[in-house]
């Protein structure tokens, strides 16, 4: 490896240093209402994030509950011995990604076939410290 190449790998490895990835493929859900909860947590805090997913009413707040909870799993892991509450961890970027598509005929009148879409996505969450 070039001394250019090692130079910007270390660069981009201190820059994301305090930065943690959890990823769920093939989540069968629409996209459409993925996004509708991943808007609300964009930006907020951890423990504030936490509280909003388990108290909405939406169906894709307990999966993307299950994703931040893996994200700050992955934290713990990549930083042994730090505490979760003095870090100011923030949910520095989320998206939602749409998928395959699972097609499904229905019976509809005079022996036609409707097409059902069955959507699913992909949810990224990346989880950065608040700069101050």
């Amino acid at each position: 490896m070039g001394s250019r190449k090692r130079e910007s790998a270390l660069a981009r490895k201190l820059t994301n240093q305090d930065v943690v990835k959890a990823l769920h493929n093939d989540c069968p859900s629409s996209p459409r209402k993925m996004r509708l909860v991943a808007d609300i947590i964009r930006g907020v805090e951890v423990d504030k994030a936490l509280y909003i997913l388990k108290y909405s009413k939406k169906d894709a707040s307990n999966k993307l509950e299950k994703v931040l909870l893996s994200a700050m799993a992955n934290w713990q892991a990549k930083n042994e011995g730090a505490d979760i509450e003095e870090a100011n961890l923030i949910v520095k970027e989320i998206f939602v990604d749409s998928a395959r598509q699972l097609k499904r005929l229905r019976p509809a009148p005079q022996g036609r076939g409707y097409r059902i879409r069955k959507r699913s996505n992909h949810i990224t969450l990346i989880l950065g410290t608040k700069e101050k």
